[in-house]
């Protein structure tokens, strides 16, 4: 069974900005704020070969390096 969590004197402002928030992403106030608690009750970070894995599971194209990009221009001309 869940818990009951409280906070006190939340500023209008970031009542409000939270309330903007939940309505950009189609949850209710309590939806988003329960979202931003589990996203920031587990931070894990991505190791570098998860993050290569991932891109090569969505077939990611890698961009090309500044200085392709500056010799194809150069040549170009």
């Amino acid at each position: 069974m869940g818990k009951d969590l409280s906070v006190k004197n939340v500023p209008d402002e970031i009542v409000e900005r939270l309330r903007e928030r939940a309505k950009r992403n189609h949850r209710s106030l309590q939806g988003e704020l329960m979202a931003i608690l589990e996203a920031s009750a587990d931070p894990r970070k991505l190791t570098v070969q998860e993050v290569y894995e991932r891109a090569q599971k969505l077939k990611l194209e890698p961009y090309p390096l500044g200085v392709d990009i500056i010799r194809a221009d150069r040549d170009a001309r």
